[in-house]
């Protein structure tokens, strides 16, 4: 069957390097030329946030690579990285560039075809299910509802520095985006929470903390701007985490469909209230 699956899809040949999305877990959610690229790779340069399931979908003999950036840990350089590409490639390598969710989004996908290109090096983008709609809809969070939002902000949490990134307009955030998708925020919570209630955001508007996204470990914490700071302190949840802000989290109740396969009874749209307390789960 995956040769049939396979016939029609570009090879990926020697001395080039494919940038590829693994999606925010699941193996499942990888592309047709995801795990083609994985069969065909001689070397996969792999993220810290790449789930071992699509690892395992590698070639037999397949070389791997840690590049994995993690905030306050011991990480690679980012321009090491990309030379890294340059020089396996020009050895003849096929390689494989595979990073969590999309490549594109809060990936620095970009820096590295870039350097590929300065150096002549052939390469192919493969987008992948980037963790603020995957990883959310695995939690029964959709992005959009048509009777909740028609706009959503993506953004994320640091910039290169580490630091809440100066370049963001919270306060034209906060009046203008009634849903906000936050990448890499849950260190920086106490400072963003405050800003987008300066902005003009309710205290008590629904967030949704979602850790490990679309693997077996993914926990979800349901609480709200005001007391997000202190409930994420007390749940003892860590990073790597999407943080969503916006009425759609009240949606939950009724598309948690994970819970759903564990026994949880999903409730009407109709019969779900607001609450204030905050709510792990699995």
């Amino acid at each position: 069957m995956s040769d049939t699956l396979f016939s029609n899809l570009p090879a990926l040949e020697p001395g080039t390097v494919w940038l590829v999305g693994a999606g925010p877990g699941d193996a499942g959610l990888l592309t047709l030329l995801a795990a083609k690229g994985l069969a065909e790779a001689d070397i996969v340069v792999h993220d810290a946030l790449v789930n071992d399931d699509c690892l395992k979908l590698a070639r037999p003999g397949a070389v791997f690579e840690y590049a994995g950036k993690r905030g306050g840990k011991p990480s690679a350089k980012q321009r090491d990285i990309s030379l890294r590409l340059v020089e396996l490639a020009r050895a003849g390598k096929r390689v494989l560039r595979l990073k969590g969710g999309d490549p594109f989004v809060f990936g620095r996908g970009g820096e590295e075809a870039l350097t590929l290109v300065e150096h002549g090096i052939p390469f192919r983008i493969v987008p992948g299910v980037t963790a603020g709609i995957g990883g959310l809809a695995y939690a029964g969070i959709p992005v959009t509802h048509r009777d909740v939002n028609h706009a959503v902000t993506f953004l994320t949490g640091h910039d290169s520095s580490g630091l809440v990134p100066d370049a963001i307009n919270w306060d034209a955030i906060g009046r203008g985006s009634p849903v906000i998708v936050m990448y890499m925020a849950m260190k920086h919570i106490a400072q963003i929470s405050a800003n987008l209630i300066a902005a003009g955001r309710s205290p008590d508007e629904p967030v949704a903390f979602v850790c490990g996204a679309a693997t077996s470990s993914q926990q979800v914490l349901e609480t709200t701007l005001g007391r997000a700071t202190a409930d994420v302190e007390a749940s003892g949840l860590e990073p790597p985490a999407i943080v969503v802000v916006g009425e759609v989290v009240k949606l939950r109740p009724s598309l948690d469909w994970l819970g759903a396969l564990s026994g949880r009874k999903l409730l009407p749209a109709t019969e779900v209230r607001a609450g204030n307390g905050h709510k792990v789960s699995a």
